[in-house]
């Protein structure tokens, strides 16, 4: 059998897959080092991304990074200075890089830290109070998935101020989703653990929406307008509406039916292929109805002021 690094395809996935994997460790150790502490199960999950990266090992900066992990975890749990220097060395070998945009690179970095968070099968205040602040600090990825549901998660989790082990559980569950953890006992526990906690679809946060040339589709029960109102209003305003959910559909718009709280299962088809799509890489945004009118009475007063200059 050919060598990995030999073979042909390499010569053209080989940048993407070292962006990847850093934007990944960088995630990782983001994630982990969010309480300023690192436990056994933490330093496995290391261990793992070595593993997992095993045949990238012999060349730049694999070599390095790799040696430095094997440095770090067996030294035991004492400090997290050598988190530091991989975080430096990630971020250094990350810089100029142009194959991902920023974007991108980010979303890597994000799930990576959810990766982490998740990698002592823990959520700790710390650990989600942390992460908001990142999430509010990387608010250009509000448009894009999973960026818009997990900061929408932790907003509802934080509004009270206090995590109750409900909320905890939610957010186990919601990581849970796109995360793999190389421990497989651990994932099957948090599975386990989280097997009564429905995965509600939760609705981008602050939302923008750009009317002109856009592609609409609407579903649900409208409470404070009808579907049609909303879909004649999204024609005035230069978008175009669909019946049905494709992957070049811009916005889905979620009727509310009267309740504030609303999970996605219960307008079916439409929002899972939404849902589909955007895992597949589609930049669909799903919108509450009330964030809809809010938006859409802005941008029809604007109009009309710069109707009248």
């Amino acid at each position: 059998m050919a060598n990995y690094e030999e073979m042909d395809f390499r010569k053209f996935t080989g940048r993407s897959e070292t962006d990847k994997a850093i934007n990944t460790l960088k995630g990782i150790l983001l994630g982990i080092n969010l309480d300023g502490k690192i436990n056994a199960l933490e330093i496995r999950e290391l261990q793992g991304w070595c593993k997992e990266h095993g045949e990238m090992v012999n060349r730049h900066p694999f070599t390095e990074l790799v040696s430095l992990i094997q440095e770090g975890t067996s030294s035991g749990l004492e400090g997290v200075d050598w988190i530091e220097d991989l975080l430096y060395l990630c971020n250094q070998t990350g810089e100029g890089s142009l194959y991902y945009d920023m974007a991108t690179a980010d979303l890597q970095t994000l799930q990576g830290m959810c990766h982490g968070i998740l990698s002592d099968g823990q959520v700790d205040d710390t650990e989600v109070n942390s992460l908001r602040e990142w999430l509010d600090e990387h608010e250009h990825l509000a448009k894009y998935y999973p960026y818009d549901e997990i900061h929408s998660l932790v907003l509802c989790v934080l509004s009270d101020g206090i995590i109750d082990d409900k909320e905890r559980l939610r957010l186990k569950a919601h990581f849970n989703q796109f995360v793999k953890l190389s421990d497989s006992e651990l994932t099957e526990k948090i599975a386990f653990d989280t097997a009564s906690i429905k995965i509600e679809g939760i609705c981008t946060a602050n939302p923008e929406i750009d009317f002109d040339g856009k592609t609409f589709c609407l579903t649900g029960l409208f409470d404070r307008g009808t579907r049609k109102e909303a879909e004649a209003a999204v024609a005035d305003m230069g978008g175009i509406v669909t019946k049905d959910v494709s992957k070049k559909t811009d916005y889905l718009i979620v009727g509310q039916g009267g309740s504030p709280c609303w999970s996605f299962e219960a307008f079916g088809r439409k929002v899972q292929k939404a849902q589909t799509y955007r895992r597949e890489g589609s930049k669909v945004s799903i919108i509450a109805e009330y964030d809809f009118w809010d938006i859409l009475e802005g941008a029809q007063c604007a109009n009309k002021v710069n109707a009248n200059q």
